[in-house]
Parts: C-alpha cells; sequence; structure tokens
C-alpha cells in the first residue's frame, strides 16, 4: 500500500486537514453526489469550503495503466483546473490530488477543489425555458465555449450537468466547469468545435441560439452552423439511445 499525495502551495496551511477528509472520506462531509464510478462530497476545512471527488478502483488493466503509463483521473482533473484557469476559463479552483496504490496498482484517487457556489447548471436552462434571461445565458455560454476553444482546449464531457452558471451581481454570468479528467488539447478545425456540442441539447430552439451565437463568433453564415450542430446533437442521441439500449439487454441476458 501507499500513496501519493499533491497541494498546491497557497493551501499548505490546510494540508493535514484535507488528508484527513480523504482519510476519512466515508465517515465525514456532506454527499452531493454518489455514482458507480465516483462520489463527491462536500466540507468546511478550516474556512475553506471544499469538494473532494473520489474516483473509485478501476478494473484491473487501467489500475495497472494509470500507475505505470498514464495520469490518474483525478491529477488530470487537477492538472486541466490549472490550465483552465491559466487560459481564463472557469473552473472550480484545484487544491490538490491523491493516489492510492496497493500491489495491484492504484486503488482509489482524489481531486479536491474549492466549493462553487451556482445560480443553475446548463441542464436547467433545457428543463426551464421559461428561466430568466434564457436566451442571453446560452449566447454567453457560446461564447465561453468559443473561448475554450479559442484556447485550442476540447472538453470531451461538454454535456448538460458539467456546466456550472452564476449570475454575477453587476449583470452577466460566469461559467464553472467540472469533471475535468477527459479532455484534449490541440488546434480544433471548424467541424470539431461544432461537434463539440453535441451532448448539450436537441432542442431546437436551444440549437438555434447556440448555433446563431457561434455563427457569429466564428464569422461563418447561420445557415452553415446550425444545420450542422443539429444533425451533431441528432447523431448523437441517437448513438446514446443504441448504447442504452444494448446496456439494457446485457442486463437482462445477466438476470
Amino acid at each position: 500500500m501507499g500513496k501519493h499525495f499533491q497541494i498546491q502551495n497557497e493551501f499548505r496551511t490546510i494540508s493535514e486537514s484535507v488528508q484527513d477528509f480523504i482519510l476519512n472520506f466515508n465517515s465525514e462531509g456532506k454527499t452531493i453526489y454518489k455514482g458507480s464510478r465516483n462520489q463527491l462530497k462536500s466540507k468546511f476545512v478550516g474556512e475553506c469550503h471544499v469538494n473532494i471527488k473520489r474516483f473509485n478502483t478501476p478494473n484491473l488493466i487501467n489500475r495497472l495503466v494509470y500507475r505505470r503509463f498514464r495520469k490518474s483521473k483525478a491529477e488530470r482533473s487537477f492538472l486541466h483546473a490549472k490550465f483552465l484557469l491559466e487560459c481564463g476559463v472557469g473552473t472550480p479552483k484545484p487544491i490538490a490530488f491523491q493516489e492510492n496504490y496497493s500491489i495491484l496498482g492504484i486503488k482509489e484517487s482524489f481531486y479536491v477543489s474549492i466549493h462553487e457556489d451556482y445560480d443553475f447548471t446548463f441542464r436547467d436552462l433545457i428543463i426551464n425555458p421559461k428561466i430568466q434571461d434564457r436566451e442571453q445565458v446560452l449566447e454567453a455560454f457560446t461564447s465561453f465555449t468559443f473561448k475554450m476553444h479559442e484556447n485550442h482546449i476540447l472538453f470531451l464531457d461538454h454535456s448538460p450537468g458539467n456546466t456550472l452558471i452564476k449570475r454575477k451581481p453587476n449583470g452577466g454570468y460566469a461559467f464553472y466547469l467540472v469533471d475535468l479528467n477527459r479532455m484534449q488539447f490541440k488546434k480544433l478545425s471548424f467541424v470539431e468545435r461544432v461537434k463539440n456540442f453535441e451532448r448539450l441539447s436537441l432542442d431546437p430552439d436551444i440549437v438555434k441560439i447556440m448555433g446563431s451565437a457561434y455563427a457569429k463568433l466564428t464569422q461563418r453564415s447561420k445557415s452553415e452552423v446550425i444545420p450542422l450542430m443539429q444533425d451533431f446533437a441528432v447523431a448523437y442521441s441517437a448513438k446514446f439511445a443504441r448504447k442504452k439500449n444494448l446496456k439494457n439487454k446485457m442486463k437482462f441476458w445477466k438476470n
């Protein structure tokens, strides 16, 4: 057994408390989310309100891969967050990460960040079409995504639950990306840029607003961007439905 812990210098004073929270993760903190692959908890550590995301034990092959050949999900989240902030792209401030090992490789990993209060997520824009300033929020979100693309960032999990949105006191909106472990950093083609919206929504009105805004930002015509964005969204939705159907069939046969 062993571990690797790394913390940003500005948070050295709470290093021991953060590690204690990780050690007692099962019994401490408030659960924000719990799934089959990860769990998110929140707690005040001194004066800092922190979130800790625990990535559960990967399969045997990945345990060895993460130990020897590839950075863990926690380390990638930590490094990606630092890079996003350097580029002026919003995300909760990273504090630390920790990896726990067994003889078989990585056992579990933890990503620690500042807890960020927010007003709603992108998903709320889909669920509630009457949300205040919905069109303006969508246009601002599209500008946020454009800035990310201009910085050669491809967020592979650009989906409805992974952007937190906060209204600024003096007007405008702040956006914070979460679930950061899957990203690519490269110069993006126009098609790759538009395709990056595919997971967000099938709603024609939302696609029209985002497509129009992105067309203006990229100096393309609306007639080029909106149909392409819609086609990518439809194709992704169909692919997702097929995968879900296949999983349900596999579960049926297992039972």
